[in-house]
């Protein structure tokens, strides 16, 4: 095969308004002391009250948040990104695992050792302690202790949090030629290349009878130094412009090379059910 290279308000009565800074568990807030005009002053008690119903649920609310479940993963021999993300259904396919998993890899997505262990799914992001600090000040003071009640009301009665969900038990191919243009097909799906079961299997046995380790050491390729490798015959260099990010760089990967070949008949006749003959 040849190379081709997205609020109800105090009536008013001349009182003045001072601010009194009361501490709650180190932290300063500043609420509103009503100062007479006259002879006497407000009660002290008064203070002592809005100290009583400061609002003390706004954390309490953000650690309330539930986290998804993550896993590990340990490679083992023969897996793909592509196919551990199909596994575990992530969301985002191989590219959203490779960016969990970056600094695990490499740079090289479609290198992944074995015995490395991957990170599957992320835990959701609580709002930050500084952020829900700031809400509380802006609020007045009224409705802060209005709200932190309600909170803690709601945080008694709440029923406890639902479980995550099981994550949905991972697609398994066996290890022979039907297994791998399942396989296959599966990763061109994710990457709107065409292509039937019966298409590649007709192309496969014509090139190669089955065998992913077949060469041809005898054609003009073979001669030029680039023999025809695998179960679709591919030469390196046009295995490498046609190669899908997920699987395999080793062009004698049985899914790799399907992949491989499929997407650059799809560049080259359409599909490679449109292929009957040498490619």
């Amino acid at each position: 095969m040849p190379a081709q290279g997205k609020h109800r308000r105090p009536k008013s009565v001349s009182l003045s308004r001072g601010i009194a800074a009361v501490t709650t568990g180190g932290a300063v807030l500043a609420l509103p002391v009503l100062g007479a005009t006259t002879a006497s002053a407000a009660p002290a008690h008064a203070v002592v009250a809005e100290k009583a119903v400061a609002p003390v649920s706004v954390t309490a609310q953000a650690n309330s948040v539930t986290k998804a479940a993550s896993a590990k993963h340990s490679v083992v021999a023969g897996e793909t990104l592509s196919k551990i993300a199909r596994d575990y259904s992530v969301s985002g396919g191989w590219k959203k695992l490779y960016e969990g998993n970056r600094k695990a890899i490499g740079e090289n997505p479609n290198l992944i050792h074995p015995g490395i262990t991957l990170t599957v799914g992320a835990k959701a992001a609580a709002p930050s302690d500084a952020k829900a600090g700031k809400a509380g000040k802006s609020a007045p003071t009224a409705d802060r202790a209005a709200s932190a009640d309600r909170a803690d009301r709601s945080a008694r009665t709440a029923a406890p949090a639902a479980k995550a969900a099981p994550a949905a038990a991972p697609t398994t191919y066996t290890n022979d030629l039907d297994g791998w243009i399942k396989e296959s097909l599966a990763v061109m799906a994710q990457h709107g290349i065409p292509g039937s079961y019966e298409g590649i299997h007709r192309n496969i046995i014509r090139e190669s009878s089955g065998n992913p380790n077949a060469i041809n050491n005898w054609d003009s390729n073979a001669a030029k130094g680039t023999p025809s490798k695998g179960l679709l015959q591919v030469i390196d260099p046009t295995f490498r412009a046609y190669h899908v990010p997920g699987t395999s760089t080793d062009s004698y990967d049985p899914v790799a090379n399907i992949t491989a070949a499929c997407n650059y008949a799809a560049d080259r006749y359409g599909s490679i059910d449109n292929v009957f003959g040498a490619y």
